[in-house]
């Protein structure tokens, strides 16, 4: 006897979010540098952080690292994010 598995699948119902509002101006904010642990991020966000310090001084740069894997959310970074924080750029590697 043979069992045949019929491959085709159903779609999960996916919900949009929008995106979070643009800042006027990175002048005097904090921008946190968030390596999510994934393919060197956090080489790549290294260089972000030179590149803000030689051709954006005013813009204050946290380098930071989640705690877990990339997969794994972080809600303790994201807080302070929130509170200590302007914005952030998400490092995902190569």
């Amino acid at each position: 006897m043979t069992a045949v598995l019929n491959p085709l699948g159903f779609p999960s119902t996916v919900k949009g979010k929008a995106l979070a509002p643009r800042l006027e101006s990175l002048d005097g904010k904090t921008i946190f540098l968030v390596d999510c642990r994934f393919d060197d991020s956090g080489l790549l966000l290294e260089q972000v952080q030179v590149w803000f310090q030689e051709h954006m001084p005013s813009v204050k740069t946290r380098l930071v690292q989640k705690n877990n894997v990339y997969a794994k959310d972080d809600p303790e970074l994201w807080t302070t994010i929130k509170n200590e924080g302007d914005g952030a750029i998400v490092g995902v590697g190569h």
